[in-house]
């Protein structure tokens, strides 16, 4: 994972739960039934599978991701290939799923308040520095940790794990 991430902005609000994200008709067909793009987001944005291409950014007001435990919900973002959501808040069973799976969910107080969407993007993850390249504003964000950037780095747990099983 590069440690500058940038795309272009898609805009979303306050309490996005995992439902709005991955809704249960995915589950009524199984996940090869129907593939990411044909029901992210299908209930708040139906045309934003057909817009939304690989690199894009989600920047979001609070509380994204609440809701159940679904794992598709973050897997979604991966599997779309996304840059990364950045949000004023998480939830943090999305956040800990996101990184988990080796994607970068960032939480920035205010970020939603610079951002529009269209814009243009970059995060550091290493310093926490969110630019709007559109407008030239930025803001500080905490950074991540050193486990956790491993894990972004590595692409996930699961790389870990058996990079570590490997070496016994």
């Amino acid at each position: 994972m590069a440690d500058i991430i940038r795309g272009r902005v898609w805009k979303f609000g306050d309490n996005i739960s995992t439902t709005d994200i991955s809704p249960r008709e995915m589950f009524n067909h199984g996940r090869g039934a129907l593939g990411p793009k044909d029901i992210v987001f299908a209930a708040i944005r139906p045309k934003w599978k057909d817009e939304v291409k690989p690199g894009d950014c989600i920047v979001a007001g609070e509380n994204f991701g609440f809701g159940s435990h679904r794992a598709y919900a973050s897997d979604v973002m991966k599997d779309l290939k996304l840059g990364a959501v950045v949000a004023d808040s998480i939830a943090r069973i999305y956040y800990r799923q996101a990184i988990a799976i080796g994607f970068p969910a960032f939480p920035c107080p205010g970020v939603s308040n610079i951002f529009n969407e269209g814009h243009e993007l970059e995060l550091d993850i290493r310093t926490g520095i969110i630019k709007n390249l559109t407008t030239g504003k930025s803001i500080q964000g905490k950074s991540y940790p050193p486990q956790l950037l491993e894990i972004l780095e590595a692409g996930g747990m699961m790389p870990i794990l058996v990079t570590r099983e490997l070496a016994r």
